[in-house]
């Protein structure tokens, strides 16, 4: 690394630059940010794509007083290299590394924690709120990407700031449209011309002069009012964020450095709620990303001059994959079966399926909670929804999972991916929480499959269960266990007993049944006498499996990929109690009352005993 990147010490080192340096800055930022993700991978289509606007920003904008929202934040690799974090962006994403997205412990720049989508507006308006509460002076500005505007969150945010119409700066970050010169150049223009001093403080006067007047100066300002929307309107989207309550400016280049920041500097100048469209292009300044900006969102390591992503370890495919091979096969025979994704139809292993059945598949948009509730829709019509969703998304939509499909009993499928920890992404994406919050639910069915071959049953099993369902399986590849021709049902709430033993059982779950194996090889080779059972239901748990356990054994161990508060193990304490055997030790294993840090999987996995070292570690240190 070398050049002027060197000598950016904070954000006040760009307002030392010329125009020219700030555009060579550009470039030496993106090269970074690429020689970087490519080795440890990253969010680099995204980054690469406000990189001239995260230079303005903190050119014309003087943080960490003033505060800048990014939504998502898988964009701010930039924002992270201007503001004081360039010798740590080695270890971006990596066990103890720096974050890909914005922390408030890690830097006074990092205004607010993201990783899921569509809260800087709601965010944003909070801070320019308690500003103004204070009685301090500083700006707020939140940079959210037209993806994350298919939230609803993002326009309840809007609905509120607009009507509150507080000195904050909303930017439109839309790397969906191509920019056409010709529109392009005229809404410069209009841009420029809108923003300036002069003309907005004279916009002002007018309207508050023909407010004032009789009847006539209020009709006079409603045709102007007409004639500035009509303008706007059929040049621009405009007329959507100004009924929101917002002064609209743009479209603008998003990859021009001076006309942002004169845009930047004329809005700099308002006391009222702004939004800026800028138009940028994903993946800006590298090949492959420009092309393929899907396989870049979110990339695993990569060769910089070919672009070819690395292989994965080899050795068997995804759950993901598998996920997607079975529902297709299913549907073949069942033409009541439906998907639905939250704009994740890739990375939840719906692509094939959407190619096949077209018209039975739904993208709703990063909107979890329209999601769920579409799919309540249909299935209170006879139709049989599959909701494929990461974990640590399906939060999101709580409370429709209660009211809108539990409370109903209906017979909608969860197929939860990317449960547990799921690596670099870390606390924001891991999944660790969904078996405590869905196993409260009345009506609910929540099953975790041992190995990919468990997976594909235990999802055709949860189709044909007429109620509620969920199945969590985890991120990466599956075991490499034989793949049965045939589906076959699982009965509803009961267990399997891989290994006899009678001095200690192991009651393991999903992804912790084959380190609980090896677990218990462990322990066989310093005496000890361990069953292990795979549990595959935390709902219904297997009761006739866990009692036959306690009596053959006297003492229980839980082994989950989830938090300890209210998962497997809490059921399995509740089930014991409820039998009057709450004397019987019980030793669970599995995360701990904090969120977990970010890492590779099995480095979590070893960091907190999961693997089958610490496993077996636990149950000796029990049984001392």
């Amino acid at each position: 690394m070398a050049g002027l990147l060197e000598t950016i010490s904070g954000p006040e080192s760009l307002r030392k630059l010329s125009l020219r340096e700030l555009n060579i800055l550009a470039g030496e930022l993106r090269e970074v940010i690429i020689s970087t993700c490519s080795g440890n991978g990253g969010h680099l289509a995204p980054s690469l794509g406000v990189i001239e606007l995260t230079i303005a920003l903190h050119a014309v904008y003087n943080s960490p007083n003033d505060k800048i929202v990014w939504d998502v934040g898988h964009q701010a690799y930039a924002h992270k290299l201007l503001t004081g974090r360039r010798e740590q962006f080695g270890t971006l994403r990596r066990l103890g590394g720096i974050s890909g997205f914005p922390k408030r412990c890690e830097s006074p720049h990092d205004a607010f924690d993201v990783g899921h989508s569509s809260t800087s507006i709601s965010a944003a308006l909070g801070m320019a709120l308690a500003r103004d509460l204070k009685r301090e002076k500083n700006k707020v500005l939140a940079v959210i990407g037209d993806g994350s505007m298919t939230g609803g969150l993002a326009y309840e945010g809007l609905n509120h700031a607009g009507h509150l119409n507080r000195d904050m700066v909303v930017i439109l970050n839309d790397n969906e449209m191509s920019i056409s010169e010709n529109v392009g150049a005229l809404s410069s223009f209009l841009s420029r011309t809108i923003t300036s001093e002069f003309v907005h403080k004279i916009k002002k006067d007018v309207e508050g002069f023909l407010e004032n007047m009789d009847g006539l100066g209020r009709g006079v300002l409603q045709v102007a009012k007409r004639a500035e929307e009509s303008l706007k309107g059929l040049f621009t989207p405009g007329m959507l964020f100004e009924a929101f309550g917002f002064e609209y400016v743009g479209p603008i280049d998003g990859h021009n450095i001076e006309l942002l920041m004169q845009t930047l500097e004329n809005v700099k100048r308002f006391d009222d709620a702004v939004l800026i469209h800028v138009l940028t292009k994903k993946g800006k300044g590298y090949g492959p990303a420009e092309t393929n900006p899907s396989l870049f969102h979110g990339v695993g390591p990569f060769d910089v001059t070919t672009g070819k992503v690395a292989k994965g370890k080899g050795g068997a495919a995804s759950y993901t994959l598998l996920f997607g091979e079975a529902l297709n096969k299913i549907a073949d025979d069942n033409e009541k079966i439906v998907a639905i994704t939250a704009a994740m139809p890739d990375g939840t292993g719906l692509s094939a399926f959407a190619a096949k059945h077209p018209d039975r598949f739904f993208d709703v948009g990063i909107a979890e909670q329209h999601g769920v509730t579409f799919a309540a829709g249909l299935a209170g019509r006879g139709l049989k929804p599959v909701f494929a969703v990461y974990s640590s998304f399906l939060q999101r939509a709580y409370d429709q999972i209660f009211h809108d499909v539990c409370l109903q009993n209906l017979p909608v499928v969860f197929a939860i991916d990317r449960a547990g920890v799921v690596g670099s992404d870390g606390p924001t994406h891991h999944g660790v929480f969904d078996l405590s919050y869905l196993r409260s639910f009345p009506q609910m069915t929540l099953m975790a499959p041992k190995d990919e071959n468990e997976l594909q049953h235990m999802l055709f099993t949860a189709i044909n269960h007429d109620g509620p369902s969920a199945v969590r399986y985890p991120r990466g590849n599956g075991h490499g266990v034989a793949i049965d021709q045939e589906f076959r049902e699982l009965a509803i709430g009961t267990g399997e007993l891989l290994r006899d033993g009678d001095d200690v059982a192991i009651l393991a779950l999903g992804t912790m049944v084959y380190p609980s194996m090896e677990a218990a090889d462990l322990l066989a080779a310093e005496g000890l006498n361990v069953a292990v059972a795979n549990m595959r239901y935390v709902k219904p748990i297997d009761r006739e499996l866990v009692l036959e356990m306690a009596a053959k054994t006297g003492r229980l161990v839980t082994v989950e990929e989830n938090v300890l508060q209210g998962g497997f193990g809490s059921a399995i304490l509740e089930l014991l109690e409820e039998e009057g055997l709450s004397h019987l030790p019980v030793t669970r294993i599995g995360f701990p009352d904090c969120f977990i840090e970010q890492g590779e999987q099995p480095e979590l996995r070893t960091r907190y005993g999961l693997d089958p070292t610490g496993i077996a570690k636990s149950i000796k240190g029990s049984m001392l």
